[in-house]
């Protein structure tokens, strides 16, 4: 079993960065409109640089006129079993054992692109049609 953690990031707009431990870093993508429970939202989740495991348990302000600059704090956490495929292979199968996210997802590069890839739920026993995400910060 390898971490997984979701960051709300209060930045220029608010998104969400979606980390998985692979690799010896954090794998990250910055999801603008937030994961799913619902296997019919597909979110844009686009592919940005490793962090450090340690940031997994980051929460703060990074300052203005660094890189991200706004308020971060973690949204969910738990821990993920890789159950198939790879980031050179463009599908990432995963199932994750979270405070709010549970079960399986599948991330999916969008084809031709590089850095773009998609978040959907799979459908099982956690999916939930109704699910509205909900920030922790106001704002």
């Amino acid at each position: 079993m390898a971490v997984f953690v979701v960051h709300e990031h209060h930045a220029r707009s608010l998104h969400f960065d979606f980390r998985i431990e692979m690799e010896g870093a954090l794998k990250s993508w910055a999801v603008p409109r937030g994961p799913s429970m619902n296997p019919s939202d597909k979110r844009l989740a686009i592919m940005v640089e490793d962090h450090p495991l340690d940031y997994g348990s980051f929460e703060g302000i990074i300052p203005e006129g660094n890189y991200g600059a706004g308020t971060v704090v973690i949204w969910d956490r738990g821990t993920y079993n890789l159950f198939s495929g790879s980031i050179g292979s463009g599908r990432i199968e995963i199932l994750l054992e979270g405070e709010k996210l549970k079960g399986f997802f599948v991330l999916l590069r969008m084809k031709g692109k590089d850095k773009e890839w998609l978040l959907i739920k799979k459908k099982d026993e956690h999916a939930d049609t109704s699910f509205r995400i909900k920030t922790v910060l106001p704002g």
